[in-house]
């Protein structure tokens, strides 16, 4: 097994692939940036390496920083954990020719499920289903419109390279489709770029619904069954659960099998995941394929008791899996809540600076990966994740209340947080009835406007 593994990353995923090393006996180095200086993952690594200033294009995006810094540590391999350098195929292709195991796909993997157009050509020619789209790039205005009336609006604009939900517009008639047109190519150029863009239809009321997957070198593909991530905020999950709510058995292998047919066409190795779109009618349709480890992992850990952060390490080394398909098992009900240093009364402005009173939940049943802590100054150069409270019930019932009971317990001061808002939405009838759309947080929470917990109950 590897001696020494560098973390190309910062937060709660690299608290989290910390505690893996250390239980597998393997030294772990972390890099940060300045305005990390004093964060947990410095703390607990057992080496820290400055790579450069606060913002990430100086830092946590600096491939050249990265591998010097690892090779002033001498490490075996990188684990990239999400975001940022993790589905960089040219970065994988970087550690491969300096002789370290990225701890991932291969590179032609990620920049095969990378290019959202050519994706789904593959899934075509694999037999997977997909939304009802263009052939392929669409690179003008007339070609737009042409799209649109062959598939009927509402159609959806989406940037090849995207991900994360950037890059998407949805246009409802042709007036709205020319603007919406001209800024996806623009949000693309400006995040990715790379101003391609193509046409699928739009679902009106879709359920996201993903399938974990892992892969070893040896052949072998299994998956952990399908997490809902429909409850978002501009295609950014708030809340996730195992499994997904109103999901029967015969669906479930068709997901399954579904997904592991497209991890195949990816010719994929180590852990990612399938997303899918559910419509009301209980057709799916392939959406993307993420090439990395996902925030809500822990939610299918919870609930499989399969450690997927030492599986990914132990595939890089050339192990082959742990456990068969026979052998995952679903028990209980898992839920995840992403705690965002946001103002979820005020247009969820960023509410960046010194946390003074820091108490995190527990008790049975919860877990929490944070890297917060009383005296932490959160920075305002990344994502605003601060903690992910994830639940565990013998039922999504009993699921629902000690996630209730750990948020409660939950204490950020002076820091203003999702909290309050993840109380309101477990209280909603429509979610406590599960199966909820994409479009919820919308249409029930009204966000921005301030809702009292009765108010909540009532509605």
């Amino acid at each position: 097994m590897f001696s020494k593994i560098l973390i190309a990353n910062r937060g709660e995923v690299a608290v989290r692939i910390i505690r893996a090393c250390r239980e597998m006996g393997i030294h772990s180095v972390v890099v940060f940036s300045k305005a990390d200086r004093d964060s947990l993952a410095v703390r607990m690594a057992d080496e820290a390496i400055c790579i450069g200033q606060s913002s990430a294009a100086e830092s946590y995006l600096n491939i050249p920083a990265i591998i010097s810094a690892a090779e002033i540590a001498d490490v075996e391999a990188i684990h990239p954990g999400y975001g940022f350098l993790a589905e960089n195929a040219h970065f994988a292709e970087i550690c491969d020719s300096c002789q370290i195991k990225f701890i991932g796909p291969k590179p032609e993997s990620i920049r095969l499920a990378g290019d959202k157009s050519v994706a789904r050509q593959e899934m075509i020619k694999a037999g997977v289903p997909v939304i009802p789209g263009s052939k392929g790039i669409i690179a003008t205005q007339e070609e737009a419109l042409k799209a649109a009336k062959k598939f009927g609006y509402p159609v959806a604009i989406k940037a090849s390279a995207g991900g994360g939900g950037k890059g998407i517009k949805v246009a409802h008639n042709d007036g709205k489709l020319i603007s919406a047109f001209l800024t996806a190519q623009a949000e693309a150029e400006a995040a990715f770029g790379n101003r391609e863009v193509y046409i699928e239809k739009y679902l009106k009321q879709p359920r996201h619904i993903e399938v974990q997957i892992i892969a070893d070198k040896k052949g072998n593909i299994i998956h952990l069954g399908e997490r809902d991530c429909s409850v978002q905020r501009r295609h950014q999950k708030l809340i996730e659960e195992s499994p997904a709510p109103g999901i029967d058995a015969k669906l479930r292998k068709r997901l399954g099998d579904t997904a592991i047919r497209a991890a195949k066409a990816f010719k994929y190795e180590n852990a990612g995941t399938i997303e899918f779109l559910l419509d009301e009618d209980g057709e799916f349709y392939f959406m993307e394929m993420n090439t990395r480890l996902q925030v809500e992992h822990p939610v299918t850990e919870m609930v499989t008791g399969l450690d997927i952060v030492k599986e990914q390490i132990s595939i890089a080394w050339g192990e082959k899996l742990s456990v068969s398909q026979d052998d995952i098992k679903i028990k209980g009900h898992a839920m995840e809540c992403r705690i965002n240093a946001e103002d979820p009364d005020n247009q969820f402005i960023p509410s960046p600076g010194k946390i003074t009173e820091w108490i995190m939940p527990g008790g049975p049943n919860i877990r929490v990966d944070s890297h917060g802590f009383a005296g932490y100054s959160i920075p305002p150069y990344y994502d605003s994740m601060i903690a992910k409270i994830i639940a565990h019930g013998k039922d999504r019932h009993e699921c629902i209340a000690i996630l209730q009971r750990a948020l409660k317990e939950t204490v950020v001061s002076p820091i203003k947080t999702t909290v309050t808002l993840h109380e309101r939405i477990l209280n909603r009838p429509k979610f406590r009835q599960g199966g909820v759309a994409t479009n919820f947080v919308d249409v029930h929470m009204i966000p921005g406007k301030v809702e009292s917990v009765e108010k909540a109950k009532a509605g």
